[in-house]
């Protein structure tokens, strides 16, 4: 990627990246600080822009804004790149939510807000950085994960709007290439990066709110689903190395199409690859305990 000046004629690499506040991205940003680029992110909380700051010694600069607020977005990508000269090196888009449940029980408005925020923000974010990234011939790296491959049961929201996003990382691919922007996919596993926390949580609420009819239904498949999916997720990647193996496929040349995050995620996308829709069926299964 373009090194931009600086008083010595040479400017530090730029990143922006989303959801930056914690877990993942919070790691991310580290990392990236501890590099030498220029990191600039969203984080939910003051609290969190704070701990950043201090953790990365003012070298990682986060600003609060919600990605399903176009406006918010638009004003916040024309903040950091005014102060990046125009250009932006590098935009990792890592912000998403997970809105686990039987798709019969799941609100619409709980599928909807999920796709809000991995696709409709994604996209705000991406398309508010595109002049930027044409300027210094950047990279985008989207972080999706194994599940927009082989979707789970319980799990379809995150699943599909996953998937709908790397449809369109395919398309921006082609539609950038003649501008020098590389579009990485960084697919990934099950991961130790705080998130198993809020996935818990989010799994109590589900199974706590159904009715006596869904409970009937759903429950002993849901709490079975849970408690691997617990299980999984305390036992994946460490946040550190999940943040390293990002950073690696945002720096490797040439720009991969995509890259696994995790050994997990790599024989899935594997799996999928070399099998057939039954034995990819029985798999889904499988993975969550249930078969």
């Amino acid at each position: 990627m373009i090194m931009t000046s600086t008083r010595d004629g040479q400017r530090k690499r730029s990143a922006v990246i989303t959801g930056a506040g914690s877990g993942l991205g919070r790691d991310i940003a580290l990392g990236l600080a501890a590099k030498g680029y220029r990191v600039f992110g969203t984080a939910m909380s003051l609290d969190e822009i704070a701990d950043l700051k201090k953790a990365s010694g003012g070298a990682v600069n986060l600003s609060q804004c919600d990605i399903t607020n176009e406006a918010a977005v638009k004003a916040w990508a024309g903040e950091v790149t005014i102060q990046n000269e125009g250009r932006i090196d590098l935009l990792i888009s890592n912000a998403g939510i997970l809105t686990p449940g039987p798709l019969e029980v799941l609100p619409l408005n709980a599928i909807r807000h999920e796709f809000e925020v991995n696709v409709f923000g994604a996209l705000a974010v991406v398309n508010s950085f595109l002049p930027a990234l044409r300027k210094a011939r950047g990279r985008i790296v989207q972080v999706s994960t194994m599940t927009a491959t082989l979707p789970f049961p319980f799990n379809g929201p995150s699943g599909a709007s996953k998937a709908a996003f790397d449809a369109l990382a395919a398309v921006y691919r082609a539609e950038l290439k003649p501008f020098g922007i590389d579009v990485v996919l960084a697919v990934a596993g099950n991961m130790r990066t705080g998130g198993p926390a809020k996935t818990a949580a989010a799994l109590r609420r589900i199974g706590e709110g159904m009715t006596a009819e869904q409970r009937e239904l759903y429950g002993k498949t849901f709490d079975t689903f849970a408690a691997t999916l617990n299980k999984m997720q305390d036992s994946g990647l460490d946040s550190a190395s999940a943040a390293w193996r990002v950073i690696e496929l945002a720096e490797q040349v040439p720009a991969p199409s995509r890259g696994a995050v995790g050994t997990d995620a790599e024989e899935i996308l594997r799996f999928v690859h070399e099998k057939s829709d039954a034995e990819q069926d029985a798999m889904r299964l499988q993975m969550v305990g249930l078969k």
